[in-house]
């Protein structure tokens, strides 16, 4: 498979039980704060650095869903960046749809142009980067929020979000490939 359709089938699981989790509670997640987000990515992120350090785990989560839930909870943190309205509680699935195929489309398009500058790089990447990277971006948001959203030279919220998901995306495809342990 090429990378495009590998990106296609890795997100296409996400997406799926993001429509059903949708269709399950709502959209509960509307209420989130970008930090609520980011600190559900980072409750992820941690767990699997965990798992990689002490090489167990006690509940059953595996590593692969753990990044599928990131790249989820990215898609919620983009949405939120964009719905400012903060008395807007339930959206229709079909809206849900929409917002997500719009937000994961800017994201591989981000990693197609990327992949054409660094050329596969994230290819020889260790999952343990994968998850440090994410690490990192969560601590520049909190800090971007800290600074009441103003930067100075640096990239927004938004873009280390899509950032996060390509990271997840790279990790679901290296363990799809068993390059990586789940």
């Amino acid at each position: 498979m090429t990378t495009n359709q590998q990106y296609d089938a890795a997100v296409a699981s996400c997406k799926d039980i993001f429509l059903k989790k949708t269709a399950d509670y709502g959209t509960s997640w509307r209420v989130y704060r970008i930090i609520s987000v980011a600190d559900q990515i980072y409750i992820k992120a941690k767990r699997i650095r965990t798992i990689q350090e002490k090489g167990e785990q006690k509940i059953g989560d595996d590593i692969l869903s753990e990044f599928k839930g990131i790249l989820n909870y990215g898609i919620i943190g983009l949405i939120q960046l964009d719905i400012t309205n903060d008395e807007v509680e339930e959206l229709p699935v079909a809206t849900v749809q929409k917002l997500y195929e719009e937000k994961i489309s800017n994201a591989k398009n981000l990693m197609l142009d990327k992949n054409h500058d660094y050329g596969e790089a994230w290819r020889d990447m260790s999952q343990e980067s994968f998850v440090d990277l994410i690490l990192a971006k969560i601590l520049r948001i909190k800090q971007i929020i800290a600074n009441k959203g103003k930067t100075i030279v640096s990239e927004g919220i938004d873009a280390n979000f899509y950032d996060i998901i390509n990271y997840a995306v790279f990790g679901l495809i290296l363990i799809e490939e068993g390059v990586h342990g789940s």
